[in-house]
């Protein structure tokens, strides 16, 4: 016999998504939530590792920006998961949405879908493997050192996360990075467009050559 509720409980803020997993399975999140909650995030996890990784091997750029889109998709849902709805939304409008459309028309107007057999700078892969090198050893100085803290990490409320208090620090505290952010943007499509101008350019003399 299934086991069924007899009263509502309020849902927790700070994981909406496990408590809607465990009422559509019908278990009980005070018993099994800390499992449930360890099973997602390691699939969430190996879904967001696998993702970027495939993002760096293939070498077709449609292909890699798609991974980059699922990969971002994975983040927002770890951003769900932890409590702040808000930078979940804006994961995927800002970064899947409006950035990698960006990203695919780049790509497709200056017809850049596959990678080159050669190198196009020489050396590229010997500073990638550094880098590379670099990244995997913060990573173990990280796992290495991250029970050693400064001091007490201050508690925060659910309010925290709200789009309210991050408009007002957003255009308060943090304007000047916020317009910073804006013209990076503005010269990014603007570079975008012009690296599209000079094959607009060949394309209308060889037309006014043909006529």
């Amino acid at each position: 016999m299934m086991w069924k509720p007899h009263h509502r409980k309020p849902i927790p803020v700070s994981l909406p998504v496990l408590y809607l997993l465990c009422r559509i399975l019908r278990i009980r999140e005070g018993v099994f939530m800390p499992v449930i909650g360890t099973i997602f995030y390691a699939f969430l996890a190996i879904v967001a590792v696998g993702t970027a990784f495939g993002m760096l091997i293939n070498r077709n750029a449609i292909y890699s920006a798609l991974f980059l889109v699922l990969n971002f998709a994975t983040v927002a849902v770890l951003y769900l998961a932890l409590g702040a709805p808000f930078i979940a939304l804006s994961q995927i409008t800002v970064y899947a949405g409006a950035i990698m459309v960006l990203f695919l028309f780049v790509i497709t107007l200056l017809g850049a879908e596959k990678l080159p057999g050669y190198e196009p700078i020489k050396g590229h892969r010997l500073v990638a493997i550094g880098l590379a090198i670099v990244f995997i050893a913060e990573l173990v100085l990280f796992f290495f050192f991250r029970n050693q803290v400064a001091g007490p990490i201050p508690l925060i409320g659910p309010e925290f996360a709200s789009p309210r208090n991050i408009g007002v620090l957003m255009f308060t505290e943090y304007l000047l990075p916020f317009e910073v952010v804006a013209f990076i943007l503005l010269s990014a499509t603007v570079g975008a467009i012009m690296l599209t101008k000079p094959e607009r350019k060949v394309t209308t003399k060889l037309s006014q050559q043909q006529d």
